[in-house]
C-alpha cells in the first residue's frame, strides 16, 4: 500500500497539488490522467524520490521494488541487449560475484551463487531480454547494435524494455506508447495484463488504458480525484458528476445534439463493411461520453471544403523503398470519401508510403496520378521538429498560402488552446505537446482535401486526442492514417489496408480482427505467440496476386525447394543438438536428485554439475531460438 499524506507538490512557483491524500493499494492498476503540464510526470518523480515535496509525505512499504522509464538515454557503445540486461541489477551482481569466486577458486561460494542465480531464473534472463526487445519491434540483427546507433525514438523503446526487465513490485510508465507502432502497443498491452504487481500508468491512448487499468486518478484543480474502473468508466462517472453543475448542463446538451446529428448523417451512408459498422457503434457510444469533455480547452474544426473533388489520387503498380523496394505493386484509388487506416509492423513501409504520397520522397517505380484540385495536409513527427523555433504561432500560420486576418488566425489558434499572449510567444519555449498541437493547427489551416497523418496523437494529452477525433469525424475530405491509437482509428476510419512482408493488401476486418491476427504472429521467434499462420494471413488479407501459368508455378516450386533444402538440413541438425542437450540435462537432474550428492565429500562434483547444468540450459535456449528462426524462414518459403 502506497500512501500520499497531505502532500503539496510544486514546479517552480506553480502549485501542482495542494493538501492531497490518497491510497494506492497493492496490485492496483491505475491510470494517471490530466492535461499537459498539470503535474503527472512530477508526481512520478516525487514517488521515485527524484524531487522533494513542499509539504506532506509519501509512505512506501519496506522493500518495495519499483521500476520506471528513463526519459533520456545518452549514446554509448553498449549494445541494446546488454543495456536491457543491465536493468536487472541482481543478475549483474551475481555475474560479477561468480566471476570473482571462480577466479579465487572458492567452490563453496560458487555453489551458493549458482543457487541464487537459479532462484532468480537467471539462466533464462538473456532469453527474456531478447523477447522484450523483439516484442517492442527490434529485429534480432539489432540486439548487438550500439545504443549510439539508434535514433531518439528507438532509445525510448530501449528505456521501456529496461523498465520491464527490472524486477519490480511497482511499475511506473510515463507515456510508454509514444514512439511505438500499433503492433508493439498491442504486445505491450498484453505484457502489462500479465504483470503481477502494481501499475501506475500515464498515457494518452484511451484504448490502451481501458485494457490495462482498473482505477483512474485524475488531476483536477490542484487536487487528485479517484475513480473506480477503466478510462471509459471514468468518462461516464465524470459526465454524471459534471451534469450536476447547472452551468455546464446546457453546454453538455448542445454537444450531445451535435454528436447525435453526426451519427444520423453517417448512418445513412454507412456501408455494410465491418469497419464502418464498428465506427458507427463507437460514434453512438460517444454520445454518452461527450459531456465528460465539455470543459476541454480544445475545440477546433477543419475548414469546410469549397467543392469536394470525387477523385483525388490514383496509385498504380507503385513501388516504394530506399536502396531496395520495401513494398511493390501498390494499387489504390483515393476518393473524397476515402478514410483509410494503414496497418503493419514497424519498418514495413507505412510512413514511407505517406512520405511518397506527400511528395517528400520519390517512388522507386509505378505511377501516382494526382487530381489538379488535390491539396494535401501532411502531419508527421519530423514536421513537429522542423517548426520555425523563432516564429510565433500567429507568424507560423501567416506564412501559409491560405490567408486570413490576424484576428481570424487568433480565433483559429484559440481552438488549439493558444490564447492571449501565448500566440505571440516564440515556439522554442513550447513543450513537445504544444508543438504537436501547433503542427496540427498548421495542417488544418491549409484547408486540405486529403489528410496524411502519421502518428498524430504522439505527445498529445487525452483531451486533445478527443478533440482531434471529433474534428476528424466532421472532416469532409479524405484521410490516410497511421496510428497506434486504436480509439482514433475506430472512430475515424472506414477501411484498413495492411503492409505485411512487402505485400500491400486490404485487411477485411476490424481492429479486433487485426489484434487476433497479431496474436498469431511472432517477433523473430521470441514472442509467446505461435509462428505465423499463413492460412490465417490469407484469410484476413485480400491479396491480389497475378495468376501464374504452369511453367511459372513449376519454376517457383523448384526455387522454393532449392531455398528450403539448406533450411531443412539446418532444422534437422538443430533438432538433433536440442535432443542431445535435453538428454544431458536429464542425466544431470537425475544425479542432483541423489541425496548423497550433497555430502561434504561430493561438493566438488556438485559444483561441477551445477555449472554444467547452467551452461547446458543456456545452450538449450540458444538452440531453441535458432530453431524458431529457422521455422520462421521455412514458413516464409512454404
Amino acid at each position: 500500500m502506497i500512501s500520499l499524506n497531505n502532500i503539496m507538490l510544486m514546479r517552480g512557483n506553480q502549485v501542482l497539488l495542494r493538501d492531497v491524500s490518497l491510497v494506492i493499494h497493492k496490485g492496483q492498476r491505475t491510470g494517471i490522467i490530466g492535461r499537459n503540464g498539470c503535474g503527472k510526470t512530477s508526481l512520478f518523480r516525487a514517488l521515485s524520490g527524484e524531487i522533494a515535496l513542499e509539504e506532506g509525505e509519501i509512505d512506501m512499504p519496506n522493500g518495495l521494488r519499483s521500476s520506471s522509464m528513463a526519459q533520456e538515454t545518452p549514446g554509448s557503445s553498449r549494445s541494446a541487449l546488454e543495456f536491457v540486461l543491465d536493468a536487472h541489477l541482481e543478475f549483474r551482481r551475481l555475474e560479477t560475484e561468480i566471476a570473482a569466486a571462480e577466479q579465487q577458486g572458492d567452490d563453496n561460494r560458487m555453489a551458493d551463487l549458482f543457487g541464487q542465480l537459479e532462484e532468480i531464473d537467471g539462466y533464462d534472463i538473456k532469453h527474456r531480454a531478447q523477447r522484450l526487445l523483439s516484442g517492442l519491434g527490434f529485429g534480432v540483427d539489432e540486439f548487438d547494435r550500439t545504443i549510439s546507433s539508434f535514433s531518439g525514438g528507438w532509445r525510448v523503446r530501449l528505456n521501456l524494455a529496461a523498465a520491464l526487465m527490472c524486477p519490480s513490485d511497482l511499475l511506473m510508465l510515463d507515456e510508454p506508447t509514444n514512439h511505438l507502432d500499433l503492433e508493439a502497443t498491442v504486445w505491450l498491452e498484453q505484457w502489462l495484463q500479465n504483470y503481477p504487481g502494481t501499475i501506475l500508468l500515464i498515457s494518452h491512448d484511451r484504448t490502451f488504458l481501458d485494457s490495462v487499468i482498473n482505477n483512474v486518478i485524475s488531476f483536477d484543480n490542484g487536487g487528485l480525484d479517484c475513480y473506480k474502473g477503466n478510462y471509459s468508466a471514468y468518462e461516464k462517472l465524470r459526465a454524471e458528476k459534471m451534469a450536476l453543475q447547472q452551468a455546464l448542463y446546457e453546454k453538455q446538451q448542445r454537444r450531445r445534439a451535435e454528436i447525435e446529428s453526426f451519427v444520423r448523417r453517417f448512418s445513412v451512408k454507412a456501408s455494410k463493411a465491418r469497419q464502418a459498422q464498428s465506427r458507427l457503434k463507437e460514434l453512438s457510444r460517444m454520445q454518452d461520453i461527450a459531456p465528460a469533455h465539455v470543459d476541454s480547452p480544445f475545440r477546433f474544426q477543419f475548414p469546410e471544403l469549397d467543392q469536394p473533388s470525387s477523385y483525388l489520387l490514383q496509385m498504380e503498380s507503385l513501388t516504394i523503398g530506399f536502396d531496395k523496394p520495401l513494398v511493390d505493386k501498390i494499387d489504390l484509388s483515393v476518393r473524397s470519401e476515402s478514410r483509410f487506416g494503414l496497418l503493419g509492423f514497424n519498418g514495413s513501409g507505412k510512413s514511407t508510403l505517406l512520405k511518397v504520397l506527400a511528395g517528400q520522397m520519390k517512388q522507386l517505380d509505378g505511377e501516382i496520378a494526382r487530381s489538379k484540385k488535390l491539396t494535401i495536409g501532411y502531419f508527421a513527427q519530423h514536421q513537429v521538429d522542423e517548426l520555425d523555433q523563432q516564429a510565433t504561432p500567429v507568424q507560423l500560420i501567416q506564412k501559409e498560402a491560405r490567408k486570413g486576418s490576424e484576428q481570424q488566425i487568433r480565433d483559429f489558434l484559440g481552438g488549439f488552446d493558444f490564447r492571449g499572449t501565448r500566440v505571440s510567444e516564440t515556439i522554442k519555449n513550447f513543450s513537445g505537446g504544444e508543438k504537436a498541437r501547433l503542427a496540427l493547427a498548421k495542417v488544418a489551416w491549409q484547408k486540405p482535401n486529403l489528410l496524411l497523418l502519421d502518428e498524430p496523437t504522439n505527445h498529445l494529452d487525452l483531451e486533445m486526442c478527443h478533440a482531434l477525433t471529433v474534428a476528424l469525424q466532421q472532416y469532409q475530405g479524405a484521410m490516410i492514417v497511421v496510428s497506434h491509437d486504436r480509439h482514433l482509428l475506430v472512430n475515424t476510419v472506414d477501411e484498413f489496408y495492411s503492409i505485411h512482408q512487402g505485400v500491400f493488401a486490404e485487411f477485411k476486418g476490424d481492429l479486433k480482427d487485426y489484434e487476433k491476427w497479431l496474436s498469431k504472429q511472432s517477433y523473430a521467434g521470441y514472442d509467446d505467440a505461435s509462428a505465423s499462420d499463413n492460412s490465417a494471413v490469407q484469410g484476413e488479407l485480400s491479396l491480389s496476386k497475378p495468376k501464374l501459368d504452369k511453367k511459372e508455378k513449376r519454376q517457383q516450386a523448384a526455387n522454393r525447394r532449392e531455398k528450403l533444402a539448406p533450411l531443412k538440413k539446418q532444422e534437422r541438425a538443430l533438432e538433433s543438438e536440442i535432443e542431445k542437450i535435453q538428454k544431458q540435462l536429464l542425466k544431470i537432474e537425475s544425479s542432483l536428485a541423489d541425496e548423497s550428492m550433497y555430502l561434504e565429500e561430493n561438493k566438488f562434483e556438485l559444483n561441477r554439475l551445477i555449472q554444467e547444468q547452467g551452461t547446458l540450459k543456456s545452450q538449450l535456449l540458444n538452440k531453441e531460438d535458432l530453431w524458431l528462426q529457422v521455422q520462421e524462414e521455412i514458413t516464409n518459403y512454404s
